[in-house]
């Protein structure tokens, strides 16, 4: 073909898509920013399960609000009167709970009025209404509405720490102020044996047999010197003042307690102990022993710390209060009193 000849010019045209039109740059804004909320969502949806388990875990975990010797439980013997709920006091006015552990054989009596229906440490009613409140939480976390529907208007995963924090604190605390805690009497701490209505001694023991010995003074002083010796040594660790000190069923528990503390790399410190209040509620005797169960409601201030000497529990200036029913025992030929049981106040 020469330069002269003709030339045919062929158009190329695209297919048109119908429907299809460019984005503009709003819409293409709008679209980055969509899918960007998409992912983040998603991100918080993971954040909020990670912090329901963990607010669960907090909450369900075993507290060490109660890391005093005998970590607010209820243990022990009594001998034949461990199955009976001592009688009320004016210090324990509602007597005391079933035991948890006993090695004395037999059945507890659910049907005494002392002991109510059941072994549980905690008030039903409070029981429910905590797992109602943790579920409503839980459930609002999940759903993306925060602890309660958002109704404390935090915003953002800060905010549900914070929410979730002062949940467990709220539920802890009112924990510790159902728990076995007496009202401060109006006429002020009196020691033990010189409560008031501290009845007479000796007390009556099973089947309105008398004790055959009635409680002295000094007796008074060893029992209230023994709530001082026994959470020294706890508080030092010291199994063996332990033992010189409780039976080695006590004992026992005690060192159970505390080495699982050390598995959870924790240690428990009580301090400034002060018995505020104290009365006889039964003494008596079986065979060559005297028993004696009286009820102590004593101050102290109460820290846990980790391996690393940081407070994980409780407060150097804050002292707490309890109200327990410890038995001792001794030889009737003039032995020392050990401590044989430790039970929680009603």
């Amino acid at each position: 073909m020469g330069w002269g000849a003709d030339v045919s010019i062929v158009f190329v045209t695209r297919p048109v898509i119908t429907g299809a039109r460019p984005l503009s740059d709003n819409a293409m804004v709008s679209h980055i920013g969509a899918m960007l909320t998409e992912k983040r969502n998603a991100m918080y949806r993971w954040l909020r399960l990670v912090a329901a388990v963990v607010a669960l875990g907090l909450l369900v975990a075993p507290g060490l609000a109660e890391a005093r010797a005998g970590m607010g439980s209820s243990f022990g013997s009594r001998g034949s009167m461990t199955y009976s709920a001592p009688p009320a006091t004016s210090t324990a006015p509602r007597s005391a709970q079933a035991f948890e552990r006993s090695l004395t054989p037999g059945s507890p009596s659910y049907g005494y009025s002392g002991y109510g229906t059941g072994y549980g440490r905690h008030s039903p009613f409070m029981s429910g209404l905590f797992g109602g409140l943790l579920g409503a939480g839980i459930g609002g976390l999940l759903f993306g509405h925060g602890f309660w529907g958002g109704g404390l208007g935090f915003g953002g995963f800060v905010g549900l720490l914070l929410q979730m924090l002062l949940l467990v604190w709220v539920v802890r605390f009112l924990l510790r102020m159902v728990r076995g805690r007496s009202p401060v009497f109006a006429g002020g701490p009196a020691m033990l044996g010189r409560g008031p209505d501290s009845g007479p001694a000796p007390v009556g023991a099973a089947g309105g047999r008398p004790a055959s010995f009635a409680v002295q003074p000094d007796d008074y002083r060893a029992f209230e010197d023994t709530l001082y010796a026994i959470q020294a040594a706890w508080s030092a660790r010291d199994l063996n003042a332990l033992r010189a000190l409780a039976t080695p069923e006590m004992a026992s528990y005690f060192a159970e307690q505390l080495a699982d503390l050390a598995s959870r790399g924790a240690r428990n410190e009580v301090r400034d102990v002060s018995l505020l209040q104290g009365d006889l509620a039964q003494a008596w005797s079986e065979g060559k022993r005297d028993y004696a169960t009286v009820a102590m409601r004593f101050s102290m201030v109460d820290v846990t710390y980790d391996t690393a000497g940081r407070i994980i529990d409780g407060s150097l200036t804050e002292h707490l209060t309890a109200t327990e029913l410890w038995t001792f025992l001794r030889a009737s030929a003039g032995g020392h009193w050990i401590l044989s049981a430790i039970q929680q106040a009603r």
